[in-house]
C-alpha cells in the first residue's frame, strides 16, 4: 500500500468510527421483545427486559428506590 492509499484508508476508518460513535450514543430507547416484554436499550451493554407488570411494579417503587440510593450513596459506585 502506498502512503497515499494508507492515508485515505485511515481517513475512511476514522469517519466510520465517528459515525458508529454517534449512532451508539442516541440515548435510551424501548422496543417490544419477541416474547412481548418491554426492552430498554442504552443503559448498559445489554438491554433491560421485563414484562409490563414487572415494569409497573418497579415504577411504583420509584420513590423507595430513590430513597434507598440516597441512604446508600456512600457505598454505591457510579459508572462514568
Amino acid at each position: 500500500m502506498s502512503d497515499d492509499e494508507m492515508q485515505k484508508e485511515l481517513e475512511r476508518l476514522r469517519a466510520e468510527n465517528e459515525a458508529l460513535k454517534k449512532r451508539g450514543s442516541k440515548g435510551v430507547s424501548m422496543k417490544v421483545s419477541e416474547k412481548g416484554a418491554v426492552s430498554v436499550y442504552g443503559l448498559g451493554r445489554f438491554p433491560v427486559t421485563l414484562y409490563q407488570e414487572q415494569w409497573v411494579k418497579l415504577l411504583d417503587m420509584g420513590d423507595d428506590i430513590r430513597a434507598f440510593i440516597k441512604e446508600n450513596e456512600a457505598t454505591l459506585k457510579k459508572k462514568e
